[in-house]
Parts: structure tokens; C-alpha cells; sequence
């Protein structure tokens, strides 16, 4: 198997599925590489798996949920490496096992999206960054249940990746606004919330997301707005940052950045808001305060 095709494969799923997620795209690119790469070990299925995500991690896109959410399929898959003695038995349990991570994965969205509907009320104004696949669900959700609300949307540069989550909105028939990035302290005194979604949820509880989360989350505080965070438990990551320059580079900056050289002139993509700046995070598992987020961290490594 050469890096090469596992980015192919990656990158394919990337193209041609619009709405998946990247660490989707990543748990679906392992579940083809032990389908079609036929070995004989255990062994050379656990180095042609670590050699994918590698291959991933070089993909230049975002590496925060690729990380996490393929420790968490390694991690399942594996306890069938203890259950029977041919390896052509636990090939077929670890796919199986893989199917049902995927399976759950997929549903989690729509999971999330229905813990958060009693916190969006008739008339409130919400402000979110960036575009969040999952608050555009929570947000669609709430569309459903004939719920009536208005959203405060920032472009998110460099990549104004805001200006398609405003797009979605209006298409959704919801009121949305676009916004500098800038303005989030001016109009953080109008809404009710603070509502997004994270790339990777560290074991304080605090979350990595699209840069400039951690201003958003300040100023809120300081206004005494929620910040109510939606991700999947996929998302849920062992690592435990104090400060910015505590994240990897590799979460920051795209591998084409890190390999050019010099990252000190280089704007990162992500950065790190702690979880003294978050109040709730609606998960799969349920809505979790910060400081619960390492005892489901436990439980999902069990």
C-alpha cells in the first residue's frame, strides 16, 4: 500500500460526499484500506493502518478531527486483536466493528442537533463563527420545529468559510446576517447566545476550533452571553493544551505551511479556547458541563 492511493482515497471521499466531515472522510478511508489491502497479520494490518493516517495527516486538510477520530477507531476496532485466534475472523470483526463506529459517527449529528433545540427559543439571536455542519443542523432542527430566531454569522477569515454557513441559512429560509469578524464585540451585546461547533474537544473541556473562537469566547464571557458548543464525541481528543503555543503545529498550521520552513510569519488555522470560556457542550453522549468531558474520555478508552 503506498501513501499515495490512501490520499486518493481520502481525498476522493472529500470531493465527491459535499457534507462529510474530515474526520468521516478519515474513519471511511481506514474501513477501505482494510477492505481492499489484503495482509496476512495482524501486524501488517496495524502498520498499513498507522501508514493511512499518516498519509491523511499529509493531506493538507485540517488534522484536529483526523487525529482524534482515528485513535477512537483504532482503539474499537482493536479489542477483536483479544477475541478470536485466526486473523481472518478478526479482519472480518474488525470491519464489522468498523462499519458500527461509522454507523454511530453518522448519527451523531443528528443526535447533537436534537440536544440543542430546547436551548434555541422563539425569537432569540444567535451569533456563530465560522460554518459548523452541526449547528447548521441544530439550526435546521429548529427551522422544523417552526421556531423562529435570527443568526449573527461572521465570514471567518482567511478562508470565509462563514459567508457559505450564512448562504445555507438564508436558503433555509432562517434571518441571517454576515458579519466582520471585527464586529463580533459590537453585536455580541445584541444576541441571547454564543452557539458553535468545535474541531477537537480536549480533555479539560476545552475545544479547538476555526481561529478566532477564543476572541468570540472572551468577549461573551466578559458580556455574560452562553457559549454553548455542538460536536460530536468523536471529536474528544487526549491532549491536554494550557496556552496556545501548547497546540501541535500540526493541528495549526496545513502540512504544506509546516513543510515550507518558517512558521512565524504564518497565521494559524485553529486556535484554543479554554473551558473556563464555555458554559455547555452538546454532545451524542448527551449535554456536558467541561469539566465532564475527561470522564467520557475515560469511558470512550475503557
Amino acid at each position: 500500500m503506498k501513501k499515495e492511493e490512501v490520499q486518493e482515497i481520502f481525498l476522493k471521499i472529500l470531493r465527491e460526499e459535499e457534507d462529510v466531515s474530515v474526520g468521516v472522510a478519515a474513519i471511511k478511508t481506514l474501513l477501505t484500506v482494510i477492505e481492499n489491502y489484503k495482509v496476512a497479520t495482524v501486524r501488517e494490518l496495524d502498520l498499513n493502518l498507522q501508514l493511512a493516517v499518516d498519509a491523511m495527516r499529509h493531506c493538507d486538510q485540517p488534522v484536529t478531527a483526523i487525529s482524534s477520530g482515528c485513535e477512537l477507531f483504532m482503539r474499537f476496532i482493536t479489542f477483536a486483536k483479544l477475541d478470536v485466534k485466526s486473523f481472518e475472523e478478526c479482519e472480518q470483526i474488525m470491519l464489522q466493528r468498523g462499519r458500527v463506529f461509522l454507523d454511530t459517527l453518522l448519527e451523531a449529528r443528528g443526535k447533537v442537533a436534537k440536544e440543542a433545540l430546547p436551548f434555541i427559543s422563539d425569537g432569540c439571536k444567535i451569533l456563530t463563527h465560522s460554518r459548523s455542519r452541526v449547528v447548521l443542523a441544530a439550526m435546521l432542527e429548529a427551522v422544523k420545529a417552526n421556531k423562529r430566531f435570527q443568526v449573527f454569522v461572521t465570514s471567518s477569515c482567511p478562508d470565509n468559510s462563514g459567508e457559505r454557513m450564512h448562504k445555507e441559512l438564508v436558503a433555509a429560509g432562517i434571518e441571517a446576517t454576515l458579519i466582520l469578524d471585527s464586529a463580533l464585540g459590537y453585536i455580541m451585546e445584541q444576541v441571547d447566545i454564543v452557539m458553535i461547533g468545535a474541531e477537537g474537544v480536549t480533555e479539560s473541556g476545552g475545544i479547538i476550533n476555526k481561529i478566532g473562537t477564543y476572541c468570540l469566547a472572551m468577549s461573551a464571557l466578559e458580556l455574560k452571553k452562553p457559549v454553548y458548543v455542538l460536536t460530536e464525541s468523536f471529536k474528544f481528543s487526549r491532549i491536554y493544551p494550557l496556552n496556545q503555543q501548547d497546540l501541535p503545529n500540526e493541528f495549526k498550521y496545513l502540512s504544506s505551511v509546516i513543510a515550507s520552513g518558517d512558521l512565524s510569519k504564518q497565521h494559524p488555522m485553529v486556535d484554543y479556547t479554554p473551558p473556563s470560556y464555555i458554559t455547555l457542550l452538546f454532545t451524542d453522549l448527551g449535554i456536558l458541563t467541561p469539566s465532564a468531558v475527561s470522564d467520557e474520555l475515560i469511558k470512550l478508552y475503557l
